[in-house]
């Protein structure tokens, strides 16, 4: 993630990556381009905060193993990520409403990636609704990249569908990532402890 400006904005700009995460109760915007992966909003119109993640894989719902990698390059940790973020801003569950955004099928790669976007996408929507968080847009699937601009204090999405060189650059980037993920598993060492009796 990196902040920067942008003249056509008043707001400070963050953008987040692949298997990132941002969130914010200040007036910030919040950006990423996706590609196949899927970006789930949160927002809080109580607080006036929310955030938006990035991630690659969806992570099964009912996969007890996959907490052995908790890092947001899986829906799961990168939704559980972002509203843990809101919670300790002082959101609560019930005045939080979700925005899904991406899962357009521009890798072009064979065997399981095809099946990347459309995964992301039922994910993200069946998570949401086993959390009984509300879906209030979505923008998904189709051929072309978009360009997200979240407002955190407000909510508001700016979406754009890109071609292009920009496009090219997501694709690129997210076949770099899902290529690092497949190598290197981006985990960490899990450390079990043992209860003392």
């Amino acid at each position: 993630m990196f902040a920067h400006r942008l003249s056509r904005f008043e707001q400070p700009v963050f953008t987040i990556h692949p298997g990132e995460f941002h969130a914010s109760d200040e007036d910030v915007i919040i950006a990423t381009v996706l590609g196949s992966c899927v970006s789930v909003a949160l927002y809080d119109a109580r607080q006036r905060l929310g955030g938006i993640n990035h991630f690659m894989l969806p992570g099964d719902l009912e996969d007890r193993d996959v907490v052995l990698g908790r890092n947001a390059k899986y829906g799961m940790f990168a939704i559980e990520l972002l509203y843990n973020e809101l919670l300790k801003h002082g959101s609560n569950k019930r005045d939080v409403a979700a925005k899904v955004f991406g899962g357009a099928s521009v890798l072009h790669l064979s065997g399981s990636s095809l099946k990347i976007p459309k995964g992301n996408v039922d994910f993200a929507l069946a998570y949401l609704e086993k959390e009984g968080i509300p879906v209030v847009a979505s923008d998904t699937g189709g051929v072309l990249a978009r360009k997200i601009y979240f407002f955190a204090r407000t909510g508001r999405v700016l979406l754009k569908r890109i071609a292009g060189t920009i496009a090219k650059r997501a694709e690129l980037e997210e076949e770099a990532y899902l290529e690092r993920i497949r190598t290197t598993g981006l985990g960490g060492p899990v450390t079990l402890w043992e209860q003392r009796r």
